[in-house]
């Protein structure tokens, strides 16, 4: 997998992906991640990559000459690109939006936004924009960095145990179940007996209904969108007479 990423700060994107998993990922050549800085591609001596909106208003606008010149240039080599351009009145980026990138494409250019926006004209040469959530940053290579991530933990032989992806939050649905390590005590607090009884059958039972307990209470609104088994309901009502807040 390729990505492709396109910023006015190309040391933010470096210092993420140099790191843990991603930096792991980028050694063994399952992901590229090659960064173009937008002001290379300006036209005037001072690099300017932002101006005053039309029409007045506050803040700056990152042109689109450069953003332009700079796709123009990264599609030389004639490879097949899928353009996002990251805002905050894009598609909401989900764990589903993740798993489709990560199988329907093999090369993904993300444009990170700064200032109050892009001129609109950018939109012209992109696939699509996306969101990260409802609410708005000073640039948009958080959002980028957090497709890289969510798509690259995806990809088969980045994560040590490939089971791991299809057990997190939000793949099944649910909120994952609580997790505990070494050592069994702490300060009063012990892990729960059923995680060290070695039944696996049990241990499986305890955390479907946990992750249904825990989506429950947090994110109620996932629990309409996942089709429940039989199971799956009389755990929950289970829960709701162990609980005294539901």
């Amino acid at each position: 997998m390729i990505f492709d990423v396109l910023t006015l700060f190309p040391s933010i994107i470096h210092a993420y992906t140099g790191e843990s998993i991603l930096k792991r990922a980028i050694e063994k050549g399952i992901i590229t991640v090659n960064v173009y800085n937008i002001r290379d591609y300006t036209e005037d001596k001072h690099r300017q990559a932002d101006d005053y909106p039309y029409g007045g208003g506050s803040g700056m606008i990152l042109k689109v000459e450069p953003i332009y010149n700079a796709l123009c240039h990264i599609d030389k080599d004639g490879r097949k690109r899928y353009k996002i351009l990251l805002s905050p009145g894009g598609r909401l980026f989900t764990q589903k939006v993740a798993e489709e990138f990560s199988e329907r494409y093999d090369h993904l250019l993300l444009i990170c936004g700064r200032y109050e926006g892009v001129d609109e004209r950018v939109k012209h040469f992109i696939d699509e924009e996306i969101s990260i959530g409802d609410f708005v940053l000073t640039g948009g290579e958080l959002p980028g960095l957090v497709i890289i991530d969510a798509v690259t933990r995806l990809l088969p032989g980045v994560l040590g145990d490939e089971n791991s992806p299809r057990e997190e939050s939000f793949t099944t649905g649910l909120l994952e179940y609580p997790q505990y390590t070494r050592p069994v005590e702490f300060k009063g607090m012990r892990v729960p007996e059923v995680l060290l009884s070695g039944n696996h059958k049990l241990i499986k039972r305890w955390r479907r209904k946990e992750a249904l307990r825990r989506t429950l209470k947090n994110r109620p609104d996932l629990l309409k969108t996942i089709e429940l088994s039989e199971e799956d309901r009389e755990l929950l009502k289970e829960i709701k007479e162990e609980e005294q807040w539901i």
